[in-house]
């Protein structure tokens, strides 16, 4: 196609099609299609590939409900409620349940000796520094090595004293009465796309179904007992309880908002997200400190709490998808690539051996058709005055006479092959005797005069000059008389009965010789040369025209505006498509 034309928009081109009349091929193509078919459909269904989404927008509150009690050392018994164990707030979609904790009562400002574990043993003062202290201290030196008890000495520190002694969570654990408390989660998720609201405490569930549901027989209570939860995430809350950890509560809203399938409902998933396993010995599960503060005789005091317990993640996530044209035809249009697999398979399958080779061969050869890069066309050059045509590949720089050969391959055939017309005709030649059949032009004379001084490459004299490369070939490859001046070139080449003959016997319906007549028998006097000198030239190769036997035949055939196509292959026109102008 020119692009550069502007009627070369205004064009259409298709891809050559081979169609194989098989039963078994055909077979397969439409089950292989059908396959693909179903697949596109139950995918486009499943993953409801018809239809817009929008993500979620949530927001989450909890409400931990609950009573224990338990015997402290050194305080007695004590009842936890939801204000005790519930701790300080984590995060806005969380919350905290104490499990488990470490007491030291009656903290008073003052100097007292340091834990040995975290203050390293002293035997003098000066193993102890003035003002210092660690990330493990529990508060400053003031230089002095004091008695911890009756066996060991530690650095004196100014604290809340007496010190946090224990670091070992009691077994079991003080609060393992908070696998009975309970959590109601109410969370409300928005699809701004679609301006549509949900909650997952659903219109039908009054307060009377809030107090008696659970888990066990309705799946979308919102009210979830914290050892249910637990266990549902692959744990044991007795175990949990002691050192605490990190659980997360997974609700999926999936929501399909069109009209004859809607549904939008919660789904709940749980799953531990701390890491229990690795690293024991660095800081396992989570507590934090707190303090309760009062005053005794004037002097404030403080009962310190080390509490381990577990924090519930509630994380929201999902989708809502409703019905798209757009979206249809878009992934209509992405699937059918699919089947050009159905195009590949059955390429593959009949150039293997499970299939018929000859069959094979002769699909690929209608289907794949070469066509050779014209600068790196590979030509045959014959030359009159040796027996063999050399192989060349053509240049768009040096003159096609000088180009180095690639290969020689030696013309065996004293005779060259001709088509049976051709052949009878130059037999009867002789008998029919008209002298104007011999001369092929009145106006031209059997013996070619050069015309100027020859080109370089020349070696006939009678080649014109020429500004292509490729067109710059001689007859000769050494000095000698042109190969047009011969008796055979009149009679085989240039001879207009002949090359009438030929023509009506190609095409003998044609109609009577009209004004591209002239045209015709000029392609044909180039191919019958080709014939000639050539015969059957190598595969792959085009034949090449001496520049001197191109004039010689525009001479005897010449264009009536004097224009010509140049180099190119010589192809066989018939004298109808000559008369119709499709030249």
């Amino acid at each position: 196609m020119k692009t550069c034309s502007p009627l070369g928009l205004c064009q259409y081109d298709t891809t050559k099609l081979v169609r194989i009349r098989s039963v078994r091929l055909g077979s397969l193509k439409w089950s292989l299609n059908t396959a693909i078919l179903l697949f596109i459909c139950v995918m486009m269904l499943w993953n409801r590939k018809y239809q817009e989404f929008d993500l979620v927008v949530s927001s989450v509150t909890t409400k931990v409900k609950g009573v224990a009690q338990t015997r402290l050392p050194g305080v007695g018994d004590v009842v936890w409620d939801v204000v005790d164990y519930s701790g300080p707030s984590q995060d806005k979609n969380s919350f905290f349940v104490v499990t488990n904790v470490i007491v030291t009562k009656n903290q008073k400002q003052g100097k007292c000796p340091e834990a040995p574990r975290n203050g390293r043993p002293c035997q003098t003062d000066k193993d102890c520094e003035k003002g210092a202290w660690d990330q493990q201290s529990h508060g400053i030196q003031t230089g002095s090595c004091v008695k911890f008890d009756m066996l060991k000495k530690t650095c004196e520190v100014s604290a809340w004293c007496p010190v946090e002694r224990s670091t070992n969570p009691p077994r079991p654990a003080m609060l393992e009465a908070a696998e009975n408390f309970t959590v109601l989660i109410k969370n409300t998720v928005r699809f701004p796309a679609f301006n549509f609201f949900k909650r997952n405490i659903l219109p039908n569930m009054n307060d009377s179904y809030l107090r008696s549901c659970h888990r066990g027989n309705d799946s979308l209570c919102p009210i979830f007992r914290l050892g249910d939860v637990v266990r549902e995430a692959g744990e044991k809350f007795s175990n949990m309880a002691v050192e605490g950890g990190v659980i997360g509560i997974l609700i999926k809203w999936d929501c399909n908002l069109d009209r004859l399938m809607q549904r939008c409902l919660p789904r709940y998933t749980f799953k531990r997200l701390d890491e229990k396993e690795s690293n024991r010995t660095l800081y396992p599960g989570l507590n934090f400190r707190f303090a309760k503060y009062n005053m005794v005789n004037g002097v404030e005091e403080r009962t310190l709490y080390k509490a381990f317990g577990i924090r519930f993640d509630v994380m929201v996530f999902g989708q809502a998808g409703r019905f798209s044209f757009i979206q249809l035809i878009i992934y209509i249009g992405s699937t059918l690539s699919y089947y050009a697999l159905t195009t590949v398979f059955l390429d593959w399958l009949i150039g293997t051996s499970c299939y018929s080779a000859e069959i094979g061969e002769n699909y690929f050869q209608r289907k794949v058709e070469s066509v050779r890069d014209q600068q790196k066309c590979v030509l045959c050059v014959s030359y009159v005055d040796e027996n063999n045509i050399r192989v060349v590949k053509q240049s768009q720089k040096k003159s096609l006479q000088h180009i180095k050969p690639k290969s020689v391959h030696e013309d065996s055939n004293e005779i060259r092959s001709l088509t049976p017309p051709q052949a009878v005709l130059c037999l009867l030649k002789p008998a029919v005797g008209a002298d104007q059949d011999v001369r092929p032009h009145p106006d031209h004379e059997a013996e070619p005069k050069p015309k100027g001084q020859p080109p370089s490459w020349c070696r006939c004299g009678c080649c014109s000059p020429s500004s292509v490369p490729q067109e710059e070939l001689c007859c000769r490859w050494s000095e000698g008389a042109c190969i047009t001046s011969s008796a055979l070139f009149e009679q085989l080449v240039l001879q207009r009965s002949l090359l009438e003959a030929v023509l009506l016997y190609r095409d003998p319906l044609a109609p009577p010789a009209g004004r591209g007549q002239t045209a015709a028998l000029r392609h044909l006097a180039y191919r019958q040369y080709i014939t000639w000198r050539f015969g059957d030239p190598p595969s792959d190769t085009q034949p090449a025209i001496p520049r001197c036997c191109v004039g010689r035949i525009r001479e005897v055939y010449p264009s009536p505006d004097g224009q010509y196509g140049g180099f190119r292959p010589a192809r066989m026109v018939s004298m109808e498509a000559c008369a119709n102008g499709e030249l």
